[in-house]
């Protein structure tokens, strides 16, 4: 279905009360954020079907990131808890979520406008589907140097989205599976989507590209180059977890 068929088709079809049924929280952790914050609420807001509430944690910020939230006024609102970490603050923006469907953006990356559109028909048209991801293309930040932007390894390549911000669930489906692990500061979602896998949750994978992931010298694997353990800790934690349960 293109873009344009599916944005008649759900303005012109089903019954008022399936579509509120089918409304979407956003998340979105946010930590010294404000360079790029703006853009991500906006490819959120601009949506052909927009979230009926964004929430953004401002994990301990020590930049303008909480006025910027704060900025856009409803449905941004704006939490702000001290320096907690991602899954901590993923965690606390769930919290004060409430609709049907949950989805979750980084601070520096960008929706492309029929994101939420094109799944939240799919999770519409197959009521056993638990979740949905879509494709991802990466880009440099526009403001970095040429000498900057050739130090930074980017893919041209169109790629399977497995990652928070491709990410739409329902949050039935997200609680059934819990939440983000706290202990690590790079990796919770390789364990969250782990536990999901493990507990049976049936997913699908959009041919669409979804996200545009941006890559700058602030990125959280460049931030937290010193945490890149953490990755071998999770996928550890992964395979004890799952030895357990067959033993």
């Amino acid at each position: 279905m293109s873009p344009i068929t599916l944005r008649r088709f759900l303005t012109t079809t089903g019954d008022p009360g399936a579509a509120e049924a089918m409304r979407t929280s956003l998340v979105i952790p946010a930590h010294n954020a404000e360079a790029y914050l703006d853009e991500a609420i906006r490819s959120a807001l601009d949506q052909t079907r927009t979230p009926a509430e964004v929430v953004v944690v401002d994990d301990g910020s020590t930049d303008a990131t909480a006025a910027v939230a704060s900025g856009f006024g409803s449905p941004v609102q704006c939490i702000r808890i001290p320096r907690s970490g991602i899954g901590a603050a993923l965690n606390t923006g769930v919290e004060h979520t409430s609709h049907t469907l949950l989805s979750f953006l980084d601070a520096d990356d960008l929706w492309l406008p029929d994101k939420l559109a094109l799944q939240t028909e799919a999770i519409r048209s197959d009521p056993m589907l638990d979740y949905v991801l879509g494709h991802a293309v990466q880009f440099r930040s526009p403001e970095l140097t040429a000498e900057e932007a050739a130090g930074i390894a980017a893919s041209s390549d169109v790629m399977p989205g497995i990652s928070r911000g491709t990410l739409l669930i329902r949050r039935e489906s997200f609680l059934r599976v819990g939440a983000f692990a706290t202990e690590w500061k790079v990796g919770e979602f390789i364990d969250w989507y782990a536990r999901a896998t493990d507990a049976g949750l049936k997913g699908a994978m959009l041919p669409d590209v979804v996200m545009r992931r941006r890559l700058h010298l602030s990125n959280s694997g460049i931030r937290e180059s010193g945490a890149r353990p953490d990755y071998a800790h999770v996928l550890k934690a992964v395979i004890d977890r799952r030895r357990a349960t067959r033993s």
